[in-house]
């Protein structure tokens, strides 16, 4: 018996099954938190000379520039919230693939 497995993961081309959906879950998850953090930015630096960067540096949410409030407070809440949303597609896929594994057994 080979004493030590050599398991191969491939983040650019994963297995079928379980390791596929889990890739997707995780690249979809980055692109939410990449949008988010630097999108917002990113249309501030951009638009910081015209009509729209002004206003969005003008405006205040609970008594706070609305960029700082952006960054320093809603940041954060959407981290927590897209682990929520990881956390139970993860264990639905592995719901779903243990389900369809039992099924195979039978």
């Amino acid at each position: 018996m080979n004493r030590q497995q050599r398991y191969q993961v491939n983040l650019f081309r994963p297995k079928t099954g379980h390791m596929r959906d889990e890739v997707i879950i995780i690249c979809a998850i980055l692109f939410g938190w990449a949008v988010c953090t630097f999108g917002f930015q990113i249309v501030l630096a951009v638009s910081s000379g015209t009509g729209l960067g002004s206003l969005l540096t003008r405006l205040s949410l609970f008594g706070l520039p609305l960029h700082f409030w952006f960054t320093g407070q809603f940041l954060p809440l959407w981290f927590i919230v897209l682990c929520v949303f990881f956390n139970l597609y993860i264990d639905r896929i592995s719901e779903f693939h243990s389900r369809r594994r039992d099924r195979n057994y039978d």
